[in-house]
């Protein structure tokens, strides 16, 4: 299963992306994997890549698509992969998609975790965390108990304020690559309201019948 993963922030990828490349055995690749990947083999990507992070400045999608391509072409990718977090924008889905062709990798599909914007807030403006052990409570479902809930706190990331930006960030420079894949019928949409099994499961069958 070659596949993509995409959703709003907030939406369970991480939850889900553990889960299906375990059920899948596929690896789990996302942009710091391979940036960090091709830095540590000292490949000349990863060489230009170091070179670009050294001086502050933000990798080139040219080279990040070139790693993306250096990566699913290692042995560990040949039953599949997850592509999660790239492409963020919709020049790089278009520039991605010329590099696998040209690759000669076809891609199975591209997963949409979809959550109403209303929905991400309030799940991401409830969460607290726990300083002492890193647990996550979520004070309407799943409040911390009454020892932990004084030292609880909220992330500055978890605000609304913060929120509300990062879903307009993802509206704005993400979602535009839906339309684009969805063309290439390869888009498959996932509500992602309800328990993780039931997302999860609500995801392979939705592969399962797009492959049969």
């Amino acid at each position: 299963m070659r596949m993509i993963l995409v959703g709003p922030p907030g939406a369970g990828k991480g939850t889900q992306a553990e889960r299906l490349v375990k059920y899948y055995g596929i690896p789990h690749i996302s942009t710091g994997d391979m940036l960090r990947a091709a830095v540590g083999a000292g490949t000349e990507l990863g060489k230009q890549a170091d070179g670009f992070m050294k001086r502050g400045d933000l990798v080139p999608d040219a080279v990040v698509i070139g790693m993306a391509i250096e990566r699913i072409q290692q042995t560990d990718c040949r039953s599949g992969f997850m592509l999660d977090g790239f492409p963020r924008t919709r020049a790089q889905a278009g520039a991605l998609d010329v590099a696998l062709t040209q690759a000669s990798v076809q891609l199975d599909a591209v997963v949409l975790i979809d959550v109403a914007d209303e929905r991400i807030v309030e799940r991401i403006v409830g969460r607290r965390n726990d300083p002492v052990t890193g647990k996550i409570y979520h004070v309407r479902y799943n409040p911390p108990p009454a020892d932990v809930a004084a030292r609880v706190v909220q992330r500055k990331d978890d605000t609304e304020e913060a929120c509300r930006a990062r879903l307009e960030k993802y509206h704005s420079e993400t979602r535009p690559i839906l339309p684009f894949y969805d063309s290439k019928q390869l888009l498959i949409r996932v509500d992602g309201e309800g328990g993780p099994d039931e997302i999860t499961n609500r995801i392979i069958s939705a592969l399962k019948s797009l492959a049969g």
